[in-house]
C-alpha cells in the first residue's frame, strides 16, 4: 500500500523533481497516448545522466529512443516500439541486432498485455488473466508470461505479472499544486500507471487553483494523494502534443527518420537540444518562436455542465 502524500503544495522545478525521484536502476515508466507524452521529463533525466534504467512504456516512441541512444536504458519493457507513422528507433535497432555491442534487454507483451500489467498493479493484484496470447508466440519468448486454469470453467488463460515501476511521470493539461490532474482528449493507461508507481511525478501545461479542478471534477483522473511532486512545464510534450495547448509537430517525426539513422546527427542533436540546454525554456527559445506561433491550439471550447443541487 503506497503512503499518502499529503503535502500541500508539491510544486517543485522539474530538474528537482528528477534528482528526487529517478536514481540509477530504476524501472521508469514515461506515459502518454500520441499525446501528453513528456518529453521534458525524458530530457532532464537525460541531463542527468541517470544510468542502467529499465524503461517501461506500452509504446515507446522518440524520447525512449534518445535515453536509448544516450546510454542511460540497460532494459526496455515494452509492446510495440517505433517512430509513429514514420518508421523506426534506430537507437533501439542498433541496439537490438545480433553484433551490438551495447545490447538491450528486452521484455516484450501484447498491447493487451501490458495494459495489463499496470491494471493489476493499479487494483493490488498480482497478476491479470487473459486471452490473447492464443496463436502467437510471445508467450514463448517470455517467461514471464504465465498460465492458470479458471475454477470456475475449468479453462486455462495466459496471466501476466502486475506492474509497480518505481518511477512514473504522467503528463497532464493542467494541475493545482496538490497533485489533482486533469486530462481530456486521448485517453493511455495514465490512470492506471498514477496507482501502480511506487512515485509519482505529475507534469502540467498549466497550474489553476484548486477551485478550479473541483469545479470539472469528472476530468480529474489523477488525486494528489497519490503524487510525489507537481511540475509547471508549458510546452513539456513537443514534439508530441497537448490537447487544446498545442499540436503535434509531424515534421519532426518525418525528419526524424533520417537525424536518428546516423549516430554522427543523432549526436548533434542531443548535444544541441538536449544537454545544450539547461531546461524546457531554454530549448523552447532554440525551437523558435515561428514553430510555436504555428503549433498553438485554436479555441475549441467545451460546453460546461451543471453540478448543483
Amino acid at each position: 500500500m503506497r503512503k499518502p502524500k499529503i503535502s500541500s503544495n508539491k510544486l517543485v522545478s522539474m530538474k528537482e523533481a528528477i534528482q528526487d525521484t529517478v536514481k540509477p536502476g530504476c524501472a521508469l515508466y514515461i506515459e502518454g497516448f500520441t499525446h501528453l507524452i513528456s518529453f521534458a521529463a525524458g530530457h532532464e533525466i537525460i541531463r542527468q545522466e541517470i544510468k542502467d534504467l529499465t524503461a517501461i512504456r506500452l509504446t515507446p516512441d522518440l524520447v525512449y529512443d534518445q535515453l536509448i541512444e544516450a546510454g542511460l536504458v540497460k532494459k526496455l519493457v515494452f509492446s510495440w516500439a517505433g517512430n509513429p507513422g514514420v518508421g523506426s528507433l534506430h537507437a533501439l535497432r542498433r541496439r537490438s541486432q545480433k553484433d551490438s555491442t551495447s545490447k538491450l534487454e528486452l521484455e516484450e507483451y501484447s498491447h493487451f498485455g501490458m495494459v495489463a500489467r499496470t491494471l493489476a498493479g493499479s487494483a493490488g493484484l498480482p497478476f491479470w488473466p487473459l486471452k490473447n496470447y492464443e496463436g502467437t508466440h510471445i508467450a514463448e519468448s517470455n517467461p514471464k508470461i504465465k498460465s492458470i486454469v479458471c475454477p470456475y470453467t475449468g479453462e486455462t488463460f495466459a496471466t501476466v505479472p502486475a506492474l509497480h515501476p518505481d518511477v512514473a511521470v504522467i503528463h497532464v493539461q493542467r494541475a493545482d499544486t496538490e497533485g489533482n490532474a486533469q486530462v481530456w482528449g486521448l485517453m493511455g493507461t495514465q490512470k492506471e500507471v498514477a496507482f501502480s508507481a511506487k512515485r509519482l511525478i505529475v507534469v502540467a501545461e498549466e497550474i489553476v487553483d484548486t477551485s478550479i479542478i473541483r469545479r470539472d471534477p469528472n476530468r480529474t483522473l489523477i488525486p494528489g494523494i497519490l503524487v510525489d511532486h507537481v511540475v509547471h512545464e508549458p510546452w513539456g510534450c513537443h514534439p508530441s502534443y497537448a490537447q487544446g495547448y498545442y499540436d503535434r509537430d509531424n515534421a519532426f517525426y518525418v525528419d526524424w527518420e533520417e537525424i536518428s539513422r546516423d549516430p554522427a546527427s543523432y549526436k548533434n542533436y542531443l548535444d544541441a537540444f538536449v544537454y545544450g540546454v539547461k531546461d524546457r525554456k531554454e530549448y523552447i527559445a532554440k525551437v523558435g518562436t515561428d514553430l510555436i506561433e504555428r503549433l498553438k491550439a485554436k479555441p475549441r471550447r467545451c460546453e460546461g455542465v451543471d453540478y448543483g443541487y
